[in-house]
C-alpha cells in the first residue's frame, strides 16, 4: 500500500476489502450496533484533539480567559478575544498619544535641526497649564534649545525641571495645549521573564516607532560609565528586553500589554554579533528619581564631599614607589585615594592621599563601592564611620554627612568628565 493509497487514514471500507472479505468464509461481518465505526471514532478523536490543542495554545500564548486575570500592572483583564496581537494594537493606540519625540539642539549641532541630538520623552502628569516628561538625562546632556514634537505633529518648546545623571533621569515641562492623555504607571516589581511588553519612541528620527518583544530578565545589574569615559561609575538595576532598541529610542516607554507604563528605555548593547539586548529602568526606581526633582529639582543624596582615585585603577596604575610613598601595608591593595576633600570630609579632616578602605567597617574596594554603600545605605544627616590610612597608620574618623550643597558639582564634574582623574598622583589640591 503506498503512502497515498486510498486505504490510508480512509473513513471508508474500500472495495477490495469487501471483496476480500466477501471471499473468505472464514472472516465475519461484525454485526450492526456492536461497537462504534471507523467514522464515529474518527469525528470523537478530531473533537478531542481540536480542544487539546486550543487548550495547549491558551495556556501557552497565554489568551485571556472568560475569568478575570491579572497583568503587571495589577489591574484585572476580561475578555475572551482569540487574537492575541489585538491587545498589542490596543495597549499601543492607548500609549501612542503620551509618547513624544525629543530634540536636543545643543552646541554640536550648530543650529542645524537635522544635526539635533535625538531621544524620546514620556508624558506622565498634566497640571495647572502644564504638562510634564520623563526622559533620559543623557537625552538632554549639554542642551542649549530642547524641542519635543507630540504625537500628532505639534512642536513645543520644552524647559528642563530637573535631571540626574546617576539614575539617568530627566523632567521637562511644556504648555499642555493639545495635549489629551498621560500614560498609566504600572508595577514593574511584578513583571515576570516572558511577558510581553512594547518599547514606543523615536528611533533615528522616526517618531511614534513601536517595537515588541518579551521581558528576557527582570533585574539585570549592569555597570554604566557615567561620562563615558571607560571606567564604572554606577551600577543600574534594569529591566533586560529583546524589544528592538535604537538610537533615539532612550527616554521613550516600555510598556505591558495593559499599556501601562513599566519602564523608560535607556540604552542597548550593540557589538558585533549582539542582538536583542535592550535594557530599561524599572518604572519603581524611576519614580524615586522624579518626585525628587518635581519637589526640589534635584535628587536629594548624602554628601560626603570627596573627589577619589581607585587604589586599583587600572587607567591609572599607581607605581610600587607611589604605592610606597603611601606607606600602606603590603596587604593593602583595593580602596579609594582621597584626592580632594570638601564639605563634610574637610570638617572631619580628611586630606589628600588618605586611602579610605571601610565605610562603617564595611570593605570598601572603589569609588563605585564608596557611591553604592552612601546612596544605598545613609541619609542626609547620618553619621559615617570612615576607616582610612594615612602614613601608614589604621585611623578611624566620623562624619556627619550633609545634603549636596547647590555649589557643589562633584555629579556633574563626574558626568561631564571636567575633572582630570589621571592627573599625577600626590598632585596638590586644586
Amino acid at each position: 500500500m503506498g503512502l497515498f493509497d486510498d486505504d490510508f487514514y480512509s473513513t471508508k471500507v474500500s472495495r477490495r476489502h469487501d471483496r476480500r472479505t466477501e471471499s473468505n468464509r472464514g472472516w465475519k461481518r461484525r454485526k450492526r450496533g456492536s461497537g462504534w465505526s471507523t467514522l464515529q471514532i474518527s469525528i470523537v478523536s478530531s473533537v478531542l484533539s481540536a480542544i487539546v490543542a486550543v487548550l495547549l495554545f491558551s495556556f501557552i500564548t497565554g489568551l485571556p480567559s472568560s475569568k478575570a486575570r491579572f497583568g503587571s500592572g495589577g489591574g484585572a483583564i476580561f475578555g475572551g478575544d482569540p487574537d492575541p496581537f489585538s491587545r498589542i494594537s490596543t495597549a499601543a493606540a492607548k500609549v501612542g498619544p503620551t509618547v513624544v519625540s525629543i530634540l536636543n539642539h545643543n552646541e554640536l549641532s550648530g543650529g542645524d535641526p537635522e544635526q539635533a541630538a535625538l531621544g524620546s520623552g514620556v508624558i506622565f502628569k498634566k497640571e495647572k497649564g502644564r504638562a510634564f516628561i520623563i526622559t533620559n538625562a543623557h537625552v538632554i546632556y549639554g542642551a542649549s534649545d530642547l524641542e519635543i514634537l507630540t504625537s500628532s505633529g505639534d512642536s513645543k518648546e520644552a524647559k528642563v525641571v530637573g535631571q540626574d545623571p546617576i539614575s539617568d533621569i530627566a523632567v521637562l515641562e511644556v504648555d499642555d495645549k493639545g495635549i489629551t492623555s498621560v500614560i498609566s504607571l504600572g508595577d514593574s516589581t511584578s513583571l515576570r521573564p516572558g511577558e510581553t511588553v512594547l518599547a514606543v519612541g523615536n528611533p533615528l528620527g522616526l517618531g511614534g516607532t513601536l517595537t515588541s518583544g518579551i521581558v528576557s530578565y527582570t533585574s539585570r545589574v549592569i555597570p554604566v560609565s557615567i561620562n563615558q569615559d571607560g571606567n564604572y561609575d554606577w551600577e543600574q538595576e534594569v529591566i533586560q528586553t529583546d524589544a528592538a532598541i535604537n538610537d533615539g529610542n532612550s527616554g521613550g516607554a516600555l510598556v505591558n500589554l495593559n499599556g501601562e507604563l513599566i519602564g523608560i528605555n535607556t540604552m542597548k548593547i550593540a557589538d558585533m554579533g549582539v542582538e536583542g539586548l535592550g535594557f530599561a529602568i524599572p518604572v519603581s526606581e524611576v519614580m524615586k528619581s522624579v518626585n525628587d526633582l518635581m519637589e526640589h529639582g534635584r535628587v536629594a543624596r548624602p554628601y560626603l564631599g570627596v573627589y577619589t582615585l581607585d587604589l586599583n585603577n587600572p587607567f591609572s596604575e599607581l607605581s610600587e614607589e607611589d604605592h610606597r610613598d603611601l606607606m600602606l601595608p603590603e596587604d593593602v591593595r583595593e580602596g579609594v585615594i582621597v584626592l580632594e576633600a570638601h564639605g563634610p570630609a574637610k570638617s572631619a579632616g580628611l586630606k589628600l592621599n588618605d586611602v579610605i578602605v571601610q565605610l562603617d567597617k564595611q570593605p570598601i574596594h572603589s569609588t563605585l563601592d564608596l557611591r553604592k554603600y552612601l546612596y544605598g545605605h545613609k541619609k542626609i544627616g547620618d553619621e559615617l564611620e570612615v576607616s582610612l590610612y594615612r602614613d601608614g597608620q589604621l585611623q578611624r574618623v566620623k562624619v556627619k554627612l550633609a545634603d549636596k550643597p547647590a555649589d557643589a558639582e562633584l555629579e556633574e564634574e563626574i558626568y561631564e568628565g571636567e575633572y582630570d582623574y589621571n592627573h599625577d598622583f600626590g598632585s596638590d589640591e586644586r
